[in-house]
């Protein structure tokens, strides 16, 4: 009897020993891979969005055009004083009548600081402004200092039958209307010594030193000798016997590969089963979308934005995948009841495989995406490269509002019928059809709270202008994904024990 127990308890050493020395090798090869992506990535990063870790470019536009000043002819002046947030000025454009005659003729332009100090000087020849467009005003080098500034215009000739005009405004134009705006009256127009309710219509290039990159490095080392200390430390407690975060997720998935793979299979199948189209459907219903969308917004409405198919697409189908993937995984606990009160597993797959199953018809629906781009004369940039970033964040948000969501339906059916509602509040207060210029300035804090705000900013930077967004928007789109994700994590946590009795 001594002898088979040893010979059994023997067995179960030589056993954990085996299972320990598997999982250490597991360990070594995915923390080998991690480590090279994450090289890999951190290079490729820099590569892409240098200058964007550098330097924060804007270019601001004061108010839409109402009228003109007046006849700018020889002696006419004018004065604007405005501010400056940033460290740069580059460049001043300001939008010229020219009455639909080839003027000639000189305006000399003057920047002063708050001191009074000439800042930037340079002449305009009238010969060259166009009717109704901005007009970079040429002088050399920049301006430096944040502050306020006041510019004067003077006409150095012109006759009544041989002058441009300049426009001003006192109003924003958004999408429908016009929103009016108020002003200081030290921040009105001042013309030929009389002010006027409004302001020019300026466009302001500024350029902000950001130095990120003289830390990026430092930062990037930092994070990947904490990656490769968490691996070490997997490693040696896997040698051990002992359990750990990465120990428990590789076991995890090794043993529920196959049952996530038949959940995420069952789902994306349900949704097409019957239908004539089948998975076309991913492709046609963004378009169709898009193009009811389209009609609507650039045809009754007025609409400025540029390549508004593209930008309009990009929003449809980030906010598809979002609400999609929250609606199924609303019911993904009280839908699988009998699995749950039958067979023990995880019960996080069962949100997870949602969202998964959602993220394959969302990889579908970016195909339809980037045609329109190609068909709408857009180019794809190497910022493009940075793609992965924010469909992963948006990924992560989505498990972590379906896992909150699945919490609550357990408890509170009718989070089914609220949700509808609820999603389609968040639609109107998301710039999918219209830009968010059109948000009033004091409520743009509350509006930016919005976490698809920053995942649909992020993309259509990437894509539309071909550029890295500034390295807050990196900031803001990882803690949009992430506190969802660990707030969502502890509440499923929480409540599950309690799945049972409830459904």
């Amino acid at each position: 009897m001594d002898a088979a127990a040893k010979l059994a308890g023997c067995g179960k050493t030589i056993y954990k020993g085996i299972e320990a020395g598997s999982m250490k090798q597991k360990i070594k090869k995915i923390s080998i891979v991690v480590m090279a992506v994450y090289i890999a990535c951190a290079c490729l990063l820099s590569w892409i969005a240098g200058d964007a870790f550098r330097y924060r470019q804007e270019t601001t536009t004061s108010v839409a055009p109402a009228g003109v000043v007046g006849d700018m002819v020889a002696g006419f002046s004018l004065t604007q004083r405005f501010e400056v947030q940033n460290e740069r000025i580059d460049s001043i454009a300001l939008r010229f009548a020219d009455y639909g005659r080839q003027n000639t003729g000189t305006l000399r332009l003057i920047i002063q600081d708050a001191l009074g100090e000439t800042a930037a000087e340079s002449e305009i020849d009238v010969s060259q402004v166009r009717d109704n467009q901005f007009y970079t005003v040429p002088f050399a080098g920049t301006i430096s200092g944040a502050g306020w500034y006041t510019l004067t215009l003077t006409a150095v000739d012109g006759s009544t039958d041989n002058f441009v005009s300049v426009y001003y405004g006192n109003a924003i134009q958004t999408a429908r209307a016009s929103m009016a705006q108020s002003y200081k009256e030290e921040d009105k127009l001042v013309v030929n010594g009389g002010k006027v309710d409004g302001i020019l219509c300026m466009e302001i290039s500024t350029t902000e030193t950001l130095r990120f990159m003289d830390y990026y490095w430092p930062l990037i080392l930092l994070l990947g000798l904490a990656l490769l200390s968490f691996f070490v430390s997997a490693y040696y407690r896997a040698a051990k016997g002992k359990t750990c975060l990465a120990v428990r997720a590789i076991t995890m998935a090794e043993k529920y590969q196959f049952l996530m793979k038949q959940l995420v299979g069952r789902d994306f199948k349900t949704k097409y089963k019957r239908s004539v189209f089948g998975v076309f459907w991913s492709f046609l219903n963004p378009l169709l979308t898009m193009l009811v969308q389209y009609v609507v917004f650039s045809t009754l409405f007025k609409n400025d934005i540029p390549n508004f198919p593209a930008y309009l697409l990009t929003g449809i189908v980030l906010f598809n995948f979002f609400n999609e993937s929250s609606s199924l995984g609303l019911t993904s606990i009280t839908g699988n009841a009998t699995l749950i009160t039958k067979v023990y597993v995880p019960k996080i797959i069962y949100p997870l495989s949602r969202v998964l199953s959602s993220s394959v018809n969302f990889l579908l629906a970016l195909i339809p995406l980037f045609v329109v781009f190609l068909c709408t004369g857009e180019r794809l940039h190497k910022a493009a490269l940075l793609l992965p970033f924010p469909i992963l964040c948006l990924l992560l948000f989505c498990i972590g509002v379906s896992l909150i969501l699945s919490t609550l339906m357990v408890f509170f059916r009718d989070m089914q019928f609220l949700w509808g509602v609820l999603t389609m509040i968040w639609m109107y207060a998301t710039p999918i059809f219209y830009p968010e210029s059109i948000i009033p300035m004091r409520f743009m804090q509350l509006y930016k709270m919005n976490p698809l705000y920053h995942f649909i900013r992020f993309m259509r930077i990437i894509l539309i202008e071909g550029i890295s967004p500034e390295p807050k928007a990196y900031l803001l789109c990882i803690a949009a994904a992430v506190i969802p994700l660990l707030v969502g994590i502890f509440i499923f946590r929480k409540q599950e024990h309690k799945f049972v009795l409830n459904l």
